[in-house]
């Protein structure tokens, strides 16, 4: 019953986004004559816009990735080397702990300057959807997603994956917490 119920809800917001999709004031017209070169200028830009912007969230996985590695390579140095709990001094631990938390919370702004730049290239992608046939990002796809409104239908997975770099500092005071206390 869940399959159906989601194809449903699909098959029914087919007719809530073929409105948006396609952009009125655009017509075949516009793609004859004189007008021929300019859109097809237009359509080049937008091909190279959507690359660019597309290429901004393939970088910002790939910050995802080395954060991730490194976080992962710290948590497998600390198993290795913490078989026997050391006696070290205070600083030993803190230094450490300081430098996790620093890079911690460059992974956060990093997240953060990638979701900013992100959301104005495709403010710009709308923007060139206006001179196009079809807006199938700015409009349709957002429509076809409940516009935000509804995290059933969407999530962003910016919402999500900034909270990734708070939860590995959160386990490294922690650790520092437990390391102090013991």
């Amino acid at each position: 019953m869940g399959v159906f119920r989601k194809f449903r809800t699909t098959t029914a917001n087919i007719e809530e986004v073929r409105p948006t999709v396609w952009t009125e004031a655009v017509t075949a017209q516009r793609y004859q004559g004189v007008d021929e070169k300019y859109q097809a200028a237009v359509m080049d830009q937008y091909k190279i816009y959507l690359e660019m912007a597309d290429r901004v969230s393939a970088r910002r996985g790939l910050t995802n990735t080395f954060f991730l590695t490194l976080n992962t390579l710290v948590f497998t140095a600390i198993g290795i080397f913490w078989r026997d709990k050391p006696n070290a001094a205070l600083w030993s631990v803190s230094l450490p702990t300081v430098a996790l938390l620093l890079q911690c919370a460059a992974w956060f702004w990093l997240l953060r300057s990638y979701r900013q730049l992100n959301s104005a290239k495709y403010v710009i992608v709308g923007v060139l959807e206006e001179r196009l046939p079809a807006s199938p990002y700015w409009r349709a796809e957002w429509k076809a997603l409940g516009e935000g409104r509804d995290s059933s239908r969407y999530w962003p997975l910016t919402h999500l994956e900034q909270w990734i770099p708070f939860c590995f500092a959160t386990t490294y005071v922690a650790a520092f917490i437990a390391i102090l206390a013991g």
